[in-house]
């Protein structure tokens, strides 16, 4: 047996089996040399187990810490309504870009708490990070990745803004006791449903009361049915609804209630 470690959940599996990949660069296999091969990423849904397989050695963008040469490079991106250019490199998801769920989420997700614990959950090299630090400079801001090196770029991009509320770290290295005035993620959909399912019930109780996360998932890969599921898996305080539709993605709130509520 080997574990599988994403953003703070542990899953056991056999050596034969495979672990579903898309968002690959927030993902890494922990134990030996053992590493996810990069060779099928494509296609599937939430309900598909078979994409991506675990190998023997090799490297790629998903790994803890990539072997390849980072080659930083400058690119322009726009956040916050404002052009900045930040720093990039080879190893992490969307490089040089803002990827096309992401921009979906900054475009129709409502203004962020200006206050308190914000959650990047997946944060590559940090545009949903840095653009609610750039909105909300009096909160604290977790980016959360697995990846070093897409940790390592967010806070030179942070620094290059002069943000200092920026909390660029692995999932173990959040305080347990810390609550989210809101979570913002563009979720690993391809890691399969186990893992996502984990992932969902590990991050998503630990919303304040009265408060919400916004998640961005494209339409052909699950995102209704992953709605259905929170609703039924998350407890009665809990509700899940399609805020946002854009170009083949769905936003989705998922709103803890304020406490003494009645959720009926």
């Amino acid at each position: 047996m080997y574990s599988v470690q994403l953003y703070g959940v542990e899953i056991d599996r056999t050596q034969t089996d495979s672990v579903q990949m898309g968002r690959a660069d927030r993902c890494c296999v922990q134990g030996g040399t053992r590493k996810l091969d990069g060779g099928s990423l494509g296609g599937g849904s939430m309900g598909s187990d078979k994409v991506g397989s675990v190998e023997q050695g090799g490297d790629h963008y998903f790994t803890a810490n990539p072997a390849s040469e980072s080659s930083l490079r400058p690119f322009d991106v726009l956040l916050a309504g404002r052009e900045y250019r930040l720093t990039t490199a080879s190893g992490v998801f969307s490089s040089g870009k803002l990827d096309d769920g992401t921009r979906v989420l900054l475009k129709h997700t409502p203004a962020a708490p200006t206050t308190g614990d914000l959650l990047d959950l997946g944060c590559g090299w940090g545009p949903i990070a840095l653009s609610l630090a750039l909105s909300s400079p009096d909160a604290r801001v977790w980016a959360v990745d697995v990846n070093d090196r897409a940790l390592d770029l967010v806070r030179r991009n942070a620094a290059t803004l002069g943000l200092d509320n920026v909390r660029a770290v692995r999932p173990e290295e959040v305080p347990a006791e810390v609550r989210f005035a809101t979570i913002w993620s563009n979720p690993p959909i391809r890691v399969g449903k186990q893992v996502l399912h984990e992932l969902m019930l590990s991050w998503l109780p630990r919303l304040q009361p009265d408060s919400s996360a916004w998640l961005v998932v494209q339409k052909n890969l699950g995102s209704d049915s992953l709605q259905r599921w929170l609703g039924e898996a998350l407890p009665a305080e809990f509700t899940v609804l399609r805020a946002e539709i854009s170009k083949g993605y769905r936003v989705l709130e998922v709103r803890r209630l304020a406490e003494g509520h009645d959720p009926g």
